[in-house]
């Protein structure tokens, strides 16, 4: 238990599996069904809609665009999708992914839903003008990146949206760290998830952090808040 409390004092520098390339092909779809059943118990889902989603009923929008970046399959997309279609409001959104692979389980798994489509782009540059897009969303995306490499892709983020950015990640705390061993064994999850999701949580943020990567990247109304059970999202415009 010390060690691990001494893990938590910074954020990890090393990289995950997943950033580095090495899996190979069927490690990698194992990969994308694991993520979504990791995600879909551990509060990604809820977080979005006690953020975006209450954000686009209470300024009731009749019609709105997403960018979602980062998007990995497309399962944010999917339930801000559902979410529209009962509420009858209309929607394009774009799920944005450097990986082919990812950009292609996007449309996949999205082929019921006529309003999302796939872009192949780099968070760092996004293939768009200004103000494309009402909001700009990520989930467990930031935590890939290098501070430096964060704040760039806020500013770009922002520099897109028209209305907000919503920036969803992990909550860097031991007991995220515990709890996550626990499920995993609990659920079978495949080597790759268990490794990568271990060293994502060590990788994370404390909400403090967040804030100041926010300032660094000039973002205004920054608001940091805590979701059940280890999750932060980070909002500004």
């Amino acid at each position: 238990m010390e060690q691990v409390t001494k893990d938590f004092q910074n954020r990890s520098l090393k990289l995950e599996r997943i950033d580095t390339g090495d899996y190979t092909p069927e490690e990698y779809d194992r990969f994308l069904h694991d993520i979504r059943l990791v995600n879909r118990f551990a509060g990604d889902n809820r977080a979005l809609k006690k953020t975006l989603l209450r954000e686009i009923e209470r300024e009731n929008l009749h019609e709105f665009s997403v960018l979602d970046v980062g998007a990995g399959s497309g399962e944010l997309l999917r339930v801000i999708a559902k979410f529209a279609s009962r509420q009858k409001r209309k929607t394009e959104l774009s799920g944005l992914e450097l990986n082919e692979r990812s950009a292609r389980a996007i449309l996949e798994e999205s082929k019921d839903f006529a309003e999302i489509k796939a872009i192949r782009g780099d968070a760092l540059n996004l293939p768009f003008a200004e103000n494309s897009f009402d909001y700009a969303i990520c989930s467990l995306f930031t935590h890939h990146l290098t501070d430096e490499n964060i704040v760039r892709t806020l500013r770009e983020m922002a520099r897109v949206a028209r209305r907000k950015i919503f920036v969803i990640d992990l909550h860097r705390h031991k007991m995220a760290y515990l709890s996550y061993q626990i499920f995993c064994a609990g659920f079978r999850i495949s080597p790759l998830v268990v490794e990568d999701g271990s060293l994502s949580i060590l990788r994370s943020f404390v909400p403090e952090e967040l804030k100041l990567l926010a300032e660094k990247a000039k973002l205004e109304n920054i608001a940091v808040e805590r979701h059940f059970p280890f999750r932060l999202v980070l909002s500004g415009s």
